[in-house]
């Protein structure tokens, strides 16, 4: 039997003349940060302190031990950062130029000293941009030059931390006669019948070509086996009446154990296991009256997606662990996510990742690993992206959980409307990627899920790439220059990116910037801001709805997370409205990669902003929403759960002082994974009294409410409440409590910041508006000395003072 031996410990790295301890998997940054000899680059300007680091070239020392067991000895790494030399006893093994590939190398009876040398990754882009010629680039640096993770040279969220080093594991494989190289699952339901086609690769050594050797596969209790001379087999299992995987909220995740065992007589020589999971996938782009259509549609059920795009979540990812993505990955389906978009600048994620979306019930959209670059179609970038391609296309398509390939982010897009079309001159950009090479590996290896050629995308060229009509939309335009209220002057087909930005908690500031003056414009604020006049945007997305506050950093943190929350729930109740016309959005992000100021729903700490607390109101199953429309404000219901909703609904005209104008209650039968609009009755119009009074709609424990003006124009009445904290839970610093707060007028928009508490402290609830009388009770853990003074001094609320 295969037996196999991790190459973890004893490597160093060399740097000056001495021999560091190395760990891998790691990389250079996170080596010298062990060894003290760099400052964390995520604090302060450090990121500037540590920039040299990317631009050396680094070595990798370990020493083989001689294996002799077996006919052949495998060095196999499973992940190089990125441009490699491998020497062994002074011998070159081979060169790598690509960090999301394996690399395997026979070192059979080899016992000499390993050699793992980088070069620096600009130098090996820059050589390869003086060959094939200068392309095109949102950023000024050269990563489509070369095949590595492409938010390590920065991004509008992302610091530059050029990164090096063995960052996936390495290990040593003995086998003899055959092993094998390749299985590649198609799975299939029709009707009440699954089958598994399980298509094998082999490498033999030279005693045992054209041997016969059995191949035994096994899932669900079916088992079978086949006896083959080649090194290309195919296994099938029939499979009746499997339970079905579902995505989250609309049935159960069953995993299945799939095994298949190769073997020389009765003699084991290798196995190969992964969990898999029966289900359909469809991607319906049908013409209609509206446009071009974007839904998924898994096991038959057309889906409205909730969706998140997905970033690296470090920007040094060796970092990143099983336990931390199950983590932030649970934190998304507590938010009632539904589906994680993982975007073209970062990696493909390592198995974990999509394990702990296979259990979850997460759909993932995968990007191919290109964004915003016009890529050279040339050698020696073509080879290594027809290689990875193939590479990541085997080992991520067992997960249930993957439900779309996308071959780009915004390159057809940057094509058409970023100037690259007369810049690039005739030159390759990487068209031939996403039309050609990218569709036909996945026709070839993995026919079970659908394709599409790039986000934005219409489908051809018959239209726009960004044509909200057709296919998929990035919308940008009201970030960048308008109100988040023009969300609603469209409907897209679907909604792939959108967002609005916010600075993370206080405490990831505090810690990220230790003693700065917090301002919104010091230096440290201003160099974890990275977008294009992210602040300019910041502050005229608040002076839209608010005053802008002058020298108060504390109100300005504070409405900048408003305004974020306000914005995506904005644009999401509006586009949940329009289903089926919108299937789908998926919010620009989850999760950041440094403490920053960012787009993010969870901050580089892990801390839960207001954003988070909103998705999870705006993508439940059920979603109430007051929506304006160009002949009155309308009464909105989407239904994403498997059973109708009949709906009693009570709609309040309301003035500031609290007190009821008009009432009115509304029927409303909502199909099971429907959506109506209804007109709201000619008494609970406001005219010109919006500026004192406000709408309320409520059923079955669900809110919306409407003002029809800016938060600035609107008759507030000072906000009053009372404030007291029962403890719940153990004392000390697992303590948990009760922030009860009742509303003496009507509070708009009360938050708790619970990291203003303690650092450890986290709250279940987020941004809430209490009308006069009502109570709002906050449950909040790790407060190890709660009091009522402590309380007020962390809450917040809209107030026209």
């Amino acid at each position: 039997m295969k037996d196999v031996t991790l190459l973890s410990d004893g490597w160093g790295l060399r740097h000056e003349d001495a021999v560091l301890p190395a760990r891998v998997p790691g990389c250079v940054h996170t080596d010298l940060l062990a060894a003290g000899l760099i400052p964390d680059p995520f604090l302060g300007t450090n990121e500037h302190d540590v920039a040299w680091v990317g631009d050396r070239a680094w070595t990798y020392t370990a020493r083989l031990t001689a294996q002799t067991a077996h006919e052949r000895t495998d060095l196999v790494f499973d992940g190089l950062d990125t441009a490699a030399e491998i020497t062994l006893g002074g011998e070159v093994l081979g060169r790598t130029r690509n960090m999301h590939r394996t690399h395997r190398f026979d070192v059979t009876g080899r016992a000499e000293e390993l050699l793992v040398r980088f070069d620096p990754a600009r130098a090996e882009a820059e050589a390869v941009r003086a060959a094939v010629g200068d392309r095109p680039n949102v950023y000024p640096e050269p990563s489509q030059y070369i095949r590595k993770m492409a938010c390590s040279f920065g991004w509008d969220w992302g610091p530059t931390v050029v990164t090096a080093g063995i960052w996936r594991p390495t290990r040593l494989e003995h086998w003899s006669t055959a092993r094998i190289a390749r299985v590649r699952p198609l799975v299939t339901v029709t009707g009440t019948h699954g089958r598994v086609e399980a298509h094998l690769t082999l490498e033999r050594t030279a005693t045992g070509q054209g041997r016969p050797l059995t191949a035994r596969a096994s899932v669900a209790g079916v088992d079978t086996e086949i006896t083959f001379e080649g090194t290309e087999a195919t296994v099938t299992l029939d499979v009746s009446e499997p339970e079905l995987w579902w995505p989250r909220g609309h049935g159960e995740q069953p995993l299945y154990d799939l095994t298949v065992t190769l073997a020389d007589g009765t003699t084991p020589l290798d196995t190969w296991h992964r969990r898999i999971g029966f289900r359909t996938v469809e991607l319906d782009r049908t013409a209609d009256e509206h446009g071009t259509g974007f839904t998924l549609v898994v096991n038959g059920v057309r889906l409205f997606a909730r969706g998140v795009n997905w970033i690296p979540d470090d920007v040094l990812p060796s970092r990143v662990t099983p336990e931390r993505y199950r983590h932030r990955l649970t934190q998304a389906v507590a938010a009632n996510i539904d589906l994680v978009r993982v975007w073209g600048g970062g990696i493909y994620e390592d198995d974990a990742f999509y394990d702990v979306c296979d259990e979850l019930g997460l759909m993932v959209w995968q990007d191919f690993l290109f964004a915003c670059s016009a890529y050279p179609e040339e050698q020696p970038l073509r080879g290594e992206v027809e290689a990875e391609a193939r590479e990541n296309v085997v080992r991520l398509m067992p997960h249930p959980s993957l439900v779309l390939w996308n071959g780009n982010n915004e390159n057809l897009w940057g094509f058409r409307d970023w100037g690259w079309e007369s810049e690039l001159a005739g030159d390759s950009w990487g068209e031939g990627y996403y039309l050609g090479l990218l569709p036909r590996v996945v026709a070839e290896l993995d026919p079970t899920r659908p394709y599409t050629a790039g986000s934005p995308w219409s489908g051809s060229w018959d239209h726009h790439p960004n044509d909200p009509a057709h296919g998929t939309h990035h919308s940008w335009e009201v970030w960048n220059r308008r109100d988040f209220a023009e969300y609603r002057d469209s409907v897209p087909r679907f909604v792939a990116e959108f967002g609005w930005q916010a600075p993370p908690a206080l405490a990831t500031l505090r810690r990220a910037l230790p003693g700065e003056n917090l301002a919104p414009d010091s230096p440290g604020m201003l160099h974890h801001q990275k977008a294009e006049d992210g602040n300019g945007k910041l502050d005229r997305g608040v002076a839209r709805h608010f005053a802008v506050p002058e020298g108060d950093f504390d109100r300005w943190h504070y409405l900048t997370q408003v305004v974020q929350a306000r914005a995506v729930a904005a644009g999401i109740e509006h586009w949940r409205s329009h289903w089926p016309v919108c299937a789908g959005t998926v919010v620009w992000q989850l999760n950041d990669c440094w403490p920053v100021s960012s787009w993010a729903a969870i901050d580089g700490d892990g801390r839960l902003k207001p954003l988070y607390h909103e998705l999870r109101r705006v993508y439940a199953d059920r979603l109430l929403t007051l929506q304006p429309a160009p002949d009155g404000v309308v009464l909105a219901l989407a239904n994403q759960s498997a059973a109708p909703w009949a709906a009693r609904v009570t709609v309040r005209r309301m003035t500031a002082d609290g007190a009821v104008v008009a009432e009115a209650s509304l029927g409303a039968d909502v199909d099971a994974r429907g959506a109506v609009r209804l007109p709201l009755p000619e008494e609970l119009a406001l005219g010109a009294e919006g500026v004192k009074e406000f709408l309320v709609a409520d059923a079955d424990g669900l809110r919306a409410l409407h003002f029809a003006v800016p938060d600035r124009d609107f008759a507030y009445p000072k906000p009053l409440f009372d404030v007291q904290v029962e403890e719940v839970g153990d004392s000390g610093a697992d303590a948990t409590v009760d922030v009860v707060v009742t509303a003496r007028t009507l509070v708009r928009d009360l938050l708790l910041q619970p990291d203003r508490l303690s650092p450890e402290a986290v709250a279940d609830t987020g941004l809430v508006t209490l009308l006069r009388g009502e109570r709002v009770r906050i449950r909040v853990s790790g407060w190890s000395e709660p009091s009522v003074d402590g309380a007020r001094s962390a809450i917040f609320c809209v107030d026209p003072a």
